[in-house]
């Protein structure tokens, strides 16, 4: 019974299969290429806009450096903050503390307008 039902069981033609077998891998290859582009031009722009490289987006193909990468961008300080605090600096004439900035000193009047006028007295 079992040789019988192997000799009925029609297989199938692998030659009929061939064309959608070939438009898919054509078409996963495109998807994968343009997916393996776009996150290359994401790494350009976060390393342009933290200061670094922008180059430096390609090392983000390299298995181990990818890694790497990452822990450089998440632990050292970025060009972008060190200017920043170097310009807070000198705006303020000190370090910047980075917990906000001290609230100004109060005037005679309690803001930095000055007084209201006295209305003119009648005589």
């Amino acid at each position: 019974m079992h040789y019988l039902a192997q000799v009925t069981q029609s297989t199938p033609d692998m030659s009929q299969f061939q064309p959608y077998i070939t438009m898919l891998s054509g078409t996963l290859g495109l998807v994968f290429l343009v997916v393996f582009l776009f996150s290359l031009l994401i790494n350009f722009m976060i390393f342009k806009r933290t200061g670094m490289n922008p180059w430096l987006s390609l090392l983000m193909l390299v298995p181990i450096a990818n890694f790497i990468m990452l822990l450089i961008l998440a632990f050292t300080e970025w060009p972008v903050q060190r200017a920043l605090r170097m310009c807070r600096a000198q705006a303020g004439g000190g370090t910047y503390p980075g917990a906000g900035y001290a609230p100004a000193a109060p005037t005679a009047y309690g803001s930095q307008l000055p007084p209201p006028p006295t209305p003119p007295t009648l005589t």
